[in-house]
């Protein structure tokens, strides 16, 4: 498997109105835009960051992820994404590893990218990411 870079960096947050705030005002990141993903009951608002952005995940459901993950945690950092050169690839060379995966095979996420998660458990707690654009 061959990592490309930090992909992006997922925040939940209850209110993205509410983060924008900070992400634009007082650390000066720039707002480009949102989406919403229905069959993962997020939105996610974009601000790109040199050569990764940080994304803001909203919840759009009460039984959401997002939501689950900040009625369990908090807000906060929910994921960490890496960019990877073949995703399918990638998940089987992963998983012929014993790594515990969320998903088998890649969806399509926001920005249209190609995503599947690993699970926290094989992660030492970490939430990741992996996708393709």
């Amino acid at each position: 498997m061959k990592i490309l870079k930090v992909d992006h960096i997922g925040i939940a947050v209850k209110s993205i109105d509410e983060a924008r705030k900070l992400y634009e005002q007082l650390l000066g990141l720039h707002y480009e835009g949102s989406e919403t993903v229905e069959e993962q009951k997020t939105t996610t608002a974009f601000f790109p960051a040199g050569d990764t952005e940080v994304e803001l995940l909203e919840s759009t459901s009460p039984d959401g992820p997002v939501a689950k993950f900040i009625e369990k945690k908090g807000e906060g950092i929910h994921h960490i994404a890496f960019r990877v050169e073949n995703l399918e690839e990638a998940l089987e060379e992963l998983k012929k590893q014993g790594v515990r995966l969320i998903d088998e095979k890649p969806r399509i996420g926001a920005g249209g990218a190609k995503i599947a998660f690993l699970h926290p458990k094989s992660t030492f707690g970490v939430l990741v990411e992996l996708c393709e654009r």
